[in-house]
């Protein structure tokens, strides 16, 4: 499935600007300054534009903030799930994305957004998965002509 066919997955496609990253940090330090507690909305779009970032590092700290908000507020844990999906997908976490979402499918069958993003994550492990084991065909193959250059030379030495 191409992206240009998945309109609810822009999350995939589209990154938060630098700027707005700072912006929604600054907020969300400012709320959690000794004594505070951040608003669940302000830490969800903290955690949303991060893992919205180009950068690995900002994409975990997204993760670890879903993950704290769908601890702490049953009420946001639909979004958590897409998001944790969304986030994992995008470190290439494959396994981990497939099982939150195939969590929030559980509880939302029909939820376009997660069917699309099964097939998405789907199609990613069957062709990194085809990739792998090219690469351990190569590997082995590479082996297999190695082992038969130095023992078939070592057999002709002896003659």
């Amino acid at each position: 499935m191409s992206d240009e066919k998945l309109p609810f997955l822009m999350d995939l496609q589209t990154n938060s600007s630098p700027a707005e990253i700072q912006t929604l940090r600054t907020e969300y330090e400012k709320q959690t300054a000794p004594g505070s507690r951040a608003n669940p909305q302000t830490k969800f779009d903290f955690a949303y534009a991060l893992i919205k970032s180009p950068f690995r590092k900002d994409q975990e700290q997204g993760i670890r903030l879903l993950h704290e908000l769908y601890k702490e507020h049953p009420s946001r844990r639909r979004e958590c799930l897409y998001y944790l999906s969304v986030g994992n997908y995008k470190l290439a976490q494959f396994v981990e994305a497939r099982k939150y979402n195939e969590i929030l499918l559980q509880l939302e069958p029909r939820n376009a957004q997660s069917l699309q993003l099964r097939e998405l994550i789907d199609g990613k492990v069957r062709t990194d998965g085809l990739v792998g084991m090219a690469i351990v065909g190569g590997l082995i193959a590479g082996v297999a002509a190695l082992g038969v250059a130095v023992f078939g030379g070592a057999r002709g030495s002896k003659k």
